[in-house]
């Protein structure tokens, strides 16, 4: 049967004109997308492939993300969330089904969610090789211990690093080369935390344990070293506060102008 999940049907929608305008990748849309019954299956489906020649066999990884898929839905959810900030937020997004076949920003996340999952389950070692995985498949290095919220879009993605204590809220927008860094070889909390509606901007570094609030924007390039407190703009080495967003939530216009 298939999902009734409105998101699911747009991208089925949209393999289907795609195979019209297109008929070479036929084929492709077909067993990427218009095979399956629902967005976990071609999201596993997807995501496994982007392993080939690992360790493990592609389906073999299939099994072990749709395995957790169905265990906690939620995850699924979060994707939908996620599909719906690139296609809001990212001009170059013209198609729902773009970020589930090509967006690796996107299907990094994604796996991360599913290796967030076996760490919190006591399978680290699992948890460790697909952050491993995702790193040399994607350039893109979030350690499993990490906790992301939902409606996150990760912009080229190339170069993002996020450890193991970082949190990240809810509709947050993270461009390419981000570092949220940890600060201090000790236990305990020593990766940043971000609010939900913040946008941080190419390049930018924010390390230590230190607080963004909801609705921050961080300019590129920025080396953020302190908490910075709610709807506030900052730039610079080391950032410092040069205004206040326009927008309620950066995230959500992706403005890269400092608002001054």
């Amino acid at each position: 049967m298939i999902s009734d999940d409105p998101v699911w049907l747009l991208i089925t929608e949209e393999a289907n004109v795609s195979i019209a305008e297109e008929s070479l990748l036929s084929e492709f849309y077909q067993s990427a997308i218009l095979d399956h019954s629902d967005l976990a299956s071609a999201l596993s489906y997807n995501l496994a492939n982007q392993f080939s020649g690992s360790a493990i066999p592609s389906a073999a990884i299939e099994k072990l993300i749709l395995d957790v898929l169905k265990v906690d839905p939620s995850i699924t959810v979060s994707a939908r969330l996620d599909i719906m900030a690139s296609f809001k937020r990212d001009p170059a997004c013209d198609k729902h089904l773009i970020p589930l076949l090509y967006f690796k920003g996107f299907q990094a996340i994604q796996l991360h969610r599913v290796a967030h999952w076996y760490w919190c389950n006591n399978r680290t070692a699992l948890a460790l090789f697909l952050q491993n995985q995702v790193a040399e498949v994607f350039a893109v290095d979030i350690h499993p211990g990490a906790r992301i919220g939902s409606g996150i879009m990760i912009d080229h993605a190339t170069g993002l690093v996020v450890g193991e204590t970082a949190i990240i809220g809810d509709n947050v927008s993270i461009l390419h080369s981000v570092t949220l860094g940890g600060s201090g070889s000790g236990e305990g909390n020593r990766h940043p935390e971000v609010g939900s509606g913040v946008m941080i901007a190419a390049g930018a570094k924010i390390i230590g344990n230190v607080k963004i609030g909801d609705g921050v924007k961080v300019g590129a390039g920025s080396l953020v070293i302190e908490s910075i407190p709610p709807h506030a703009t900052v730039v610079g080495v080391p950032a410092r506060i040069v205004g206040a967003p326009l927008e309620g939530s950066p995230s959500f216009e992706m403005n890269q102008y400092l608002d001054v």
